[in-house]
């Protein structure tokens, strides 16, 4: 970055590297200037003119005085760029500010600045600048758009100098870049009330311990700070350290979003996929769960978690700073999904089995699913991670459904319904709000208890 900018990436110009690079920078003109002055001074040596010299001799000059003082002027501009918002839904703007200062002694001429940008994000933006006085400054923006979720980077920023008889043009790249993230685009989901489901600090707020009396504490170590009068004696005479009884503490609601990401189950590609369905719905799920209080994860059929195998993010209160930050995460993580090479959900039903099996008494909370196109094994192993889920909600996206040809998604959705998944089949185009609010009136199917391990 510039010095004492206050913008986001930025820095000086690179060496351009040496004096043979900028005599590669002549101009058409610079070069029909050279060219006519050599071939004035070869025809006054042969005609014996020493006027005609002496305006070879000028012509050639005049170039390489303007590469002399092009070249000195090398790492006297500075230049920031400032990204505003870093992240933005598809189909969102944002704004690049870009920020030039000439730091040297001398006014430049004519400048041109260009910021190298993927193609997906538009056209590369041009400005030209016509003279930036010494120490002064010139402040440019130009916004970008893309209908595609990825990370795109922006930069490096290039400045093309030229001086002021344009027999030279020097281009010198900067080495700082930012990067632009696309998010899915979400949609706000409306509450409805999920079987099984326990507010994150509600009503329904369960309670993981019972201080009912002496036989009933669980104590443990003493931490500074803690309350004198909470010393469990009987404990601490037993383990020989110094024991206090445990906080009543309230069990946070979980969530857990699947999204089936395996080439094999989707066809077609682009914002109107089946696939870019399942990410946006996903987000949107995530999202909605978050601002719930739930403590929330996203998993994979690979068996990747976000955050982490195992745990869990956000949950202290909803739209706290904990819960932007467990958002963000997960938004990133699904602004570059792809595809995986995966023929089975085996690695998330172990991911889930693996959750179960650590998980507390009352369940592991809430599991909603994105799944593509299920054969007969698969649609089996989905059936079985509904195990020990308070509630698992299932939305399967039929590849030959979405291709208006026969489907089988009935009968995959009543194996799903019999293992107690509240389980729909969303056709091609459907509002995914629409889905989720008859996810909460959809009757549930028997579960299977435990379900299958």
């Amino acid at each position: 970055m510039a010095a004492g900018a206050p913008h986001g990436a930025g820095g000086q110009a690179g060496n351009p590297g040496g004096l043979r690079a900028t005599l590669s920078g002549l101009t058409t003109r610079g070069r029909s200037f050279l060219a006519a002055g050599a071939a004035a001074a070869v025809c006054a040596y042969v005609l014996g003119q020493g006027q005609l010299l002496r305006v070879g001799l000028l012509l050639v000059v005049l170039p390489l005085i303007c590469v002399v003082a092009l070249h000195r002027t090398r790492q006297q501009v500075t230049a920031g760029r400032r990204l505003t918002p870093p992240r933005v839904p598809a189909g969102g703007e944002a704004r690049v500010q870009l920020r030039l200062e000439n730091v040297s002694r001398m006014p430049t001429g004519l400048l041109m600045l260009q910021d190298r940008v993927p193609y997906v994000l538009g056209p590369r933006p041009r400005f030209v600048l016509d003279r930036v006085e010494p120490g002064g400054r010139r402040e440019v923006s130009y916004r970008v758009r893309s209908d595609l979720r990825g990370r795109y980077p922006l930069g490096p920023l290039q400045l093309r100098l030229t001086d002021p008889f344009g027999m030279v043009e020097l281009t010198r790249s900067f080495s700082a870049y930012d990067t632009l993230t696309v998010v899915p685009l979400t949609q706000p989901l409306p509450p409805v009330r999920l079987t099984g489901e326990a507010g994150g600090h509600g009503d329904g707020t369960r309670r993981s311990l019972a201080l009912a009396g002496d036989d009933d504490v669980i104590p443990r170590t003493y931490r500074r700070g803690d309350d004198l009068r909470r010393v469990h004696w009987r404990s601490t005479a037993r383990y020989g350290e110094l024991m206090v009884r445990r906080e009543e503490q309230p069990q946070r609601s979980k969530a857990t979003v699947l999204l089936d990401t395996r080439y094999l189950a989707y066809e077609g590609a682009g914002p109107d996929s089946a696939f870019e369905w399942a990410v946006s719905a996903a987000a949107s799920t995530l999202l909605h769960v978050l601002e719930q209080g739930f403590a929330a994860r996203l998993l994979t059929d690979t068996g990747d978690a976000v955050p982490g195998a195992g745990s869990f993010a956000g949950g202290s209160s909803a739209g706290g700073p904990e819960s932007a930050e467990a958002a963000g995460l997960m938004m990133d993580t699904l602004a570059v999904v792809g595809h995986s090479e995966g023929n089975g959900l085996g690695r998330a039903y172990d991911a889930l089995r693996g959750a179960a099996a650590s998980a507390s008494p009352g369940g592991d909370g809430l599991l909603v699913a994105f799944f593509g196109g299920l054969d007969d094994e698969q649609g089996e192993m989905a059936a079985r991670m509904r195990q020990r889920s308070a509630a698992a909600i299932a939305f399967v996206l039929d590849p030959a459904l979405w291709a208006g040809a026969p489907s089988r998604v009935e009968e995959r959705l009543r194996g799903l319904r019999d293992a107690g998944w509240t389980a729909l089949a969303v056709p091609p185009g459907a509002a995914f709000a629409e889905q989720w609010r008859q996810a909460g009136n959809v009757p549930v199917g028997p579960r299977n208890p435990g379900g299958t391990a």
